[in-house]
């Protein structure tokens, strides 16, 4: 048998081993690569083994100078996830999506502490595959024009980010990016149960994200794999097809028997797809600004069109269609993985109940690149008099893309949400008008953006669309330069438009007014828009994008 000959010690002696969590911190050494999974809130975050590498560092300085990975963002917003690995010394460079479930990553990159990179969350898992396969790299069209091509910022964001992570190439005369693989030193998963040769299944978790993938790389790159599990099983009792993550690719395991569905959830049937809940049972909007745009941007919904809801204000789509008895009527995605139902909103957002499907993320962007995407409904912070749109950095507040840009560049027709200014802005409205009673601090129509992250020129020539959808104005771009094509009833244009615009846009000559039920409390009648819209889907414009 030649090959034991050629095989390494180390791979002689791979068997799964259960240990704890302390010992699992023990095993990252300073200057790792250490790739974390899970998503926003706790979902299939391994939290007790995070603790105890923060515990080790507190207690002995080290693991430090470390590289920190992960696919989408994590954390509570204040102490847990990414946040664990925020103290002096213990990171030397962050690669991720985003950084808005970690606030402290954030002080240290605008500080210039640490290297921070925040790269499209779709382009990070795929980029599993290809390092598990010994690729050279993720190549592909996301990211061109916008702050991640590094003929702009190559997706750094601190002075100290020095190296090219991705590089511009042509092939057969048509430029794409190439994003560069990594070695992953140490991986920390999480799954549900481990049977005793270390397979692992899913069935409690509310995402799958990557863990395939990201098990297969750290085995090419000659790392270590950990996952951390809620209980553990017997040999040869896990149902095979069951198994996302197989034994021969687990090194070590931790039992934590109070691992939490999420950080907000202890565990719901319904995010693990165990059972779909009555629409009343759905969470509900309250009424207010977020709700009027929610509301809004859910009349742009064709019937049959396959949609995505991003992260932020558009999740409140999922509550709007819960609430007016449409979910039946649509086809609703998010980048998590999730075919259908009811994507979350609030602190358990990424999760979904009602789902007919979840696939491994990577295969979801697949997907989205591919052009699957329809129509998608994503969030704005700022836009410019061409249409451009920035969501990832404000000065010192970095928050990164997630999956912004993969869906962005590659859906036929876009909607972005958001309110029309920021920070204390206040309403008047239930009687089907609409006045502003304080008008926000920060401005969103901006003259120049700091980073590009939707190149509207570039989307152009691709022949897909846009619409901006606000409170009390909506917006679509043509020949180059944003237009106001609806106002909310009871505002005036001059004072509660124009004079908040840092730029003036054109004007429609067929401008037309907002409908007044977005601004009652009662239930819309959405599903008079959407079957008026029924005739669109088999318009050509629809299916091309043109």
């Amino acid at each position: 048998m030649a090959w034991l000959k050629n095989a390494s010690q180390k791979d002689l002696e791979r068997v799964m081993k259960l240990i704890t969590a302390e010992e699992a911190a023990q095993l990252v050494r300073d200057g790792d690569n250490v790739l974390v999974s899970g998503s926003g809130g706790g979902h299939a975050i391994p939290e007790l083994v995070l603790e105890a590498i923060e515990a080790r560092h507190l207690q002995e300085g080290s693991p430090k100078a470390l590289t920190l990975i992960h696919v989408v963002g994590l954390g509570d917003r204040a102490a847990k996830g990414a946040a664990r690995f925020a103290h002096a010394g213990m990171l030397k460079r962050s690669i991720t999506s985003a950084l808005i479930d970690s606030p402290v990553l954030i002080d240290l990159a605008a500080a210039d502490k640490i290297e921070s990179y925040t790269l499209p969350q779709g382009v990070l898992s795929q980029l599993m595959r290809d390092m598990a396969a010994g690729r050279p790299g993720l190549i592909t069209k996301t990211g061109l024009h916008t702050f991640i091509d590094p003929r702009q910022a190559g997706g750094r964001q601190s002075p100290s980010a020095k190296e090219d992570l991705v590089e511009l190439m042509t092939i057969d005369g048509e430029e794409y990016l190439r994003f560069k693989p990594f070695p992953l030193d140490i991986v920390f998963l999480r799954g549900s149960t481990a049977d005793e040769d270390g397979n692992i299944s899913m069935e409690h978790e509310a995402i799958f994200g990557e863990m395939l993938s990201t098990a297969q790389a750290a085995r090419r790159s000659g790392g270590i794999v950990v996952v951390q599990v809620k209980r553990m099983a017997k040999r040869g009792t896990l149902p095979a097809k069951t198994v996302k993550i197989p034994g021969i690719l687990v090194d070590y395991v931790v039992v934590d028997p109070a691992q939490k569905q999420t950080y907000a959830t202890e565990y719901s049937p319904s995010y693990a797809g165990e059972l779909r809940v009555p629409l009343h049972a759905l969470r509900r909007l309250p009424f207010d600004h977020r709700k009027i745009v929610a509301r809004r941007a859910a009349m742009e919904i064709v019937p049959g069109a396959i949609c995505n809801l991003g992260a932020g204000i558009s999740t409140g789509i999922s509550a709007v269609a819960s609430e007016e008895a449409v979910l039946d009527n649509i086809i609703l995605t998010n980048e998590q993985g999730f075919i259908g139902g009811a994507p979350l909103t609030g602190p358990d957002s990424g999760a979904s109940q009602n789902y007919d499907a979840i696939i491994d993320q990577p295969y979801q962007f697949d997907f989205y690149d591919g052009g699957g995407l329809d129509i998608a409904f994503l969030s704005f912070a700022e836009v410019d008099p061409r249409g451009n749109v920035n969501i990832s950095r404000f000065g010192s507040k970095i928050v990164g893309v997630g999956g912004f840009i993969n869906i962005s560049q590659n859906a036929k027709h876009m909607v972005f949400s958001g309110t029309f200014t920021s920070g204390g802005l206040e309403l008047k409205t239930g009687d089907g008008t609409l006045a502003i009673a304080q008008e926000g601090r920060h401005k969103k129509f901006v003259n120049n953006i700091e980073q590009i992250c939707y190149n509207a020129d570039f989307a152009r020539e691709q022949g897909r669309t846009a619409l901006f959808v606000t409170e009390r104005a909506v917006f679509n771009v043509v020949e180059g330069r944003l237009q106001l094509i609806e106002v909310a009833p009871g505002i005036d244009i001059e004072r509660d438009i124009l004079a908040h615009m840092a730029f003036e846009p054109s004007i429609s000559p067929n401008l037309k007014q907002m409908h007044a039920r977005l601004f009652r409390s009662e239930p819309m009648n959405l599903i008079s828009d959407i079957e008026a819209n029924r005739a669109r889907a088999a318009q050509p414009a629809l299916r091309t994008g043109t």
